[in-house]
């Protein structure tokens, strides 16, 4: 019996832990850049001082994402930007180490500084600042041109270019925070990527979660139907055991 009720309470965890990450998706699905996370589990045998080889669970995993493109929305906003194919745009995390995201919504806080949510673009040797007041364009390799107040498009002058990196063959890490990272070293450090002339910027434009919310909605229903099934077999379990008791009991 109690084979049967391993199997179906890490069943009916891991479908709960499935529920969730697939709750993380579909609240974003809607957000810009966003990246679907992906799940997965896999047996492997109970550890412990009374751990026997017939006893087996299952551990939840997350592989990683999900890094297909999302669709392009034209917004006409000169401060939007894409990444063209692949690339990532580099942005200060709050510890102050390089990250990396695919979201565009460019934004120039009150001391000029650019912004993606609040995390400061790198740029050249720091985050990329921008006179205050003035109107600013991005060039397709992440260049961005600034013309002052009252000026004409003559006066456009560099004051700044954005870092776009390609990590190629090697996955992204997502963080806690949202922001994507290389894999540590033998070291056990995490070393920026280097600037990559190809990446391209598309302006004008974002790119969308690539979350489908059909998609979604089908594996919740399908989570949510398998949590119900594992806890059926816990019940219909403890039910057998509660006859058998029964059945070897003593009538007086």
């Amino acid at each position: 019996m109690d084979r049967i009720l391993y199997t179906a309470m890490s069943g009916a965890k891991q479908g709960v832990d499935r529920q969730a990450v697939i709750s993380n998706n579909l609240s974003n699905v809607s957000t810009t850049g966003f990246r679907a996370e992906l799940f997965a589990a896999r047996a492997v045998p109970v550890q412990g001082e009374a751990a026997t080889h017939t006893r087996v669970s299952a551990v939840a995993s997350t592989p990683g994402s999900d890094f297909s493109h999302g669709p392009l929305t034209t917004t006409g906003r000169p401060l939007d930007v894409a990444l063209d194919s692949r690339g990532w745009i580099a942005v200060q995390a709050q510890d102050g180490s390089e990250a990396y995201t695919r979201r565009g919504e460019l934004q120039i806080d009150n001391n000029g500084v650019v912004n993606i949510v609040g995390r400061p673009v790198i740029g050249e040797g720091g985050p990329v600042i921008v006179p205050l007041d003035s109107q600013v364009s991005i060039g397709a390799d992440g260049t961005l041109g600034a013309i002052g107040p009252g000026q004409g498009p003559d006066a456009l002058v560099d004051v700044g270019r954005i870092k776009l990196v390609d990590p190629g063959e090697q996955r992204l890490i997502r963080g806690d925070d949202g922001l994507f990272r290389p894999p540590e070293n033998q070291d056990g450090e995490i070393l920026p990527l280097p600037r990559n002339e190809e990446v391209r910027l598309v302006s004008g434009t974002l790119e969308g979660s690539n979350v489908s919310a059909v998609e979604a909605m089908v594996a919740m229903l399908d989570a949510s139907r398998h949590y119900e099934m594992q806890m059926s077999a816990i019940s219909k379990v403890d039910e057998n055991a509660q006859r058998a008791n029964s059945l070897l009991s003593i009538q007086g």
